[in-house]
């Protein structure tokens, strides 16, 4: 029988080398690419950042009862915890911008149409001051 937490193992450092071609790649794409892929990775419901929530909640609830026994410290499910219910609210506060990243996301209308003029917002009239 094959051991499955190899196999998660696996999958855990191939989601991760993932992460990172993806981040390279965006890095080189075209704005409405780049906002595409934001808004399938911060998706609170079939996202990556929303996965990512369930990860750590999964890992608290794993971790408590280790920790009751003492083999782990009581620390480790509480940071995870922790960790868990910050990324829900970053989720939360990120979800108000999702349909700013849905509408940027939207290719450019037609041949040679020119790019939608930026508009200044309040935070980037501050950084100028």
């Amino acid at each position: 029988m094959t051991d499955p937490t190899g196999d998660a193992l696996a999958l855990a450092e191939d989601i991760a080398q993932r992460l990172g071609r993806l981040n390279d790649r965006l890095t080189h794409a075209p704005p409405h690419r780049v906002a595409r892929v934001l808004g399938t990775v911060l998706d609170g419901d079939r996202g990556a950042l929303g996965r990512m929530t369930e990860l750590l909640a999964t890992g608290s609830y794993f971790t408590r009862h280790h920790a009751r026994t003492g083999a782990l410290p009581p620390e480790v499910p509480l940071a995870l915890g922790r960790a868990c219910n910050q990324l829900h609210d970053v989720g939360l506060d990120l979800d108000e911008h999702l349909p700013d990243l849905r509408r940027l996301a939207e290719p450019p209308t037609g041949p040679g149409a020119p790019p939608a003029k930026p508009v200044a917002c309040d935070m980037l009239v501050r950084r100028r001051r």
